[in-house]
């Protein structure tokens, strides 16, 4: 017993002692070339290597043995490279698809045995893509196929979307190729509409979490679409230099454009034709009528009308409307313009009233009083003058904007001297004989007399 459990604890310490090194993982494209490495290390010296071989399930594929030499299953598809006695690689060149799978590195040493590691081969394939844009026709009532996007002969498939704005709906085919590849087919199926002609649809391809875009546009044949410009309504006796021009729109594009009359009359002399325009030098009314323009392609013909109404007069109502636009503006511009003056105007003489009233609040009085413009008399007047009670008489002149000078504001003593005097006189005159004028009066040598003073 004691020596079964001595060898088992040999054979767990050389099994731990020896190691194969493979790749784990190696992924490769169909028509490459696989590198499998393969190498032996041991911590004991004494192991001795005596074989390293490849294998693919059960079945050899390539072997090196120090004592039997190398050995190659397929010489045109394997080669073995030696690198030492206890390290080779083997290469697989072209690659296909039957590649994919597990190879088995397994080495044999003495006195340890035989010991193996595994390598996993995913094989792929890079998808060719491509896609077309298919013609449909209008007219049928059924969807038809717009668009056709291939990813072919990838591994593994792809997934194919669309993008675009043409309603419809698409289908996706996927094929088994025999060498292993698979080809993903989608059709986008859409109503053809002339509409749809020329619009953008996109085939979208996702391949090993990568997007492949490919821009399409829809092409459908449909017959011209015709349209007529140039009539302004405003087409009047003399005048000059109009024109209608006929627009054509198709698929295949239109060969020919032909200008006729409504009711089959010869054109008039009146008018040219050049391609899809009609000229009309000087309007008359012979081109009072209604003309047809016809549009022919591949697919067939269609035809526009345009009638034409010949005035006496020019029409002034569009004149009139952009006259009241332009007078419309240009009265908004007015009216800004005096509403921005008139803020300004405002705004100026509050500043001018807030800087008058701090003025008198602040400072001393700015009025001045008017000069008075009364004529005085110069000379001093007589005593005989006033015992005889003449009616006193004012000479006053007056400017045309300016209000009489009130007596209070008198400043000149001999005028407030005969106000009083007159008045004594018309109160009482007894006062007249017995006052004492001459040796009592108050004007002395200068004849002139002190009144209070008057503060303005």
């Amino acid at each position: 017993m004691q020596l079964v459990l001595f060898l088992l604890g040999l054979l767990c310490s050389v099994l731990q002692a020896q190691d194969v090194s493979v790749m784990e993982k190696v992924t490769a494209y169909i028509g490459d070339e696989i590198t499998l490495p393969c190498s032996f290390t041991s911590t004991d010296p004494s192991q001795r290597v005596s074989q390293i071989m490849w294998l693919n399930g059960t079945e050899s594929l390539a072997a090196s043995s120090g004592h039997f030499g190398d050995y190659v299953k397929d010489t045109q598809r394997y080669q073995l490279v030696k690198q030492s006695n206890t390290s080779i690689v083997l290469k697989i060149s072209p690659v296909k698809y039957s590649d994919e799978g597990e190879y088995i590195c397994e080495v044999t040493s003495f006195p340890a045995g035989n010991a193996r590691a595994t390598t996993t081969v995913i094989v792929k394939a890079k998808p060719q893509n491509s896609a077309l844009a298919n013609t449909t026709v209008v007219g049928d009532d059924r969807e038809q196929v717009g668009a056709t996007c291939t990813s072919a002969h990838g591994r593994p498939p792809s997934q194919i979307t669309w993008h675009t704005a043409v309603p419809g709906n698409w289908s996706t085919k996927i094929t088994n190729n025999p060498d292993g590849t698979y080809t993903v087919t989608s059709q986008y199926f859409m109503m053809p509409i002339w509409t749809a002609d020329g619009a953008a649809v996109t085939c979208v391809i996702n391949y090993e979490s990568e997007d492949y875009s490919i821009p399409l546009t829809f092409s459908v044949q449909y017959k011209p679409v015709v349209t007529i410009e140039g009539f302004d309504d405003n087409w009047h006796l003399h005048r000059n230099g109009v024109y209608l021009t006929c627009n054509g729109k198709g698929n295949p594009p239109p060969t020919s454009y032909i200008w006729k009359t409504l009711d089959g009359s010869p054109l008039p002399s009146s008018v040219r034709i050049k391609d899809n325009m009609l000229y009309v030098d000087e309007v008359d009314e012979r081109v009072n009528r209604s003309f047809l323009c016809e549009v022919t392609n591949a697919l067939g013909s269609r035809a526009s009308r345009q009638d034409v109404l010949v005035r006496a007069k020019p029409n002034t109502s569009g004149a009139g409307t952009t006259g009241g636009i332009i007078g419309g503006i240009i009265a908004g511009i007015v009216g800004v313009a005096v509403a921005t003056t008139v803020a300004m105007i405002c705004r100026q003489q509050r500043r001018n009233e807030t800087a008058k009233d701090e003025e008198e609040i602040d400072g001393p009085p700015t009025y001045k009083p008017p000069p008075p413009s009364l004529k005085l008399q110069t000379e001093p007047p007589s005593r005989e003058g006033l015992l005889k009670n003449q009616p006193h008489q004012q000479e006053t002149t007056y400017d045309v904007e300016m209000s009489p000078p009130k007596p209070g504001r008198l400043s000149d003593p001999r005028l407030h001297l005969a106000l009083e005097d007159d008045y004594l006189e018309q109160e009482n005159p007894i006062y007249n004989e017995y006052h004492p004028y001459e040796s009592e009066s108050p004007r002395g040598d200068h004849g002139f007399m002190m009144s209070p003073a008057v503060y303005v």
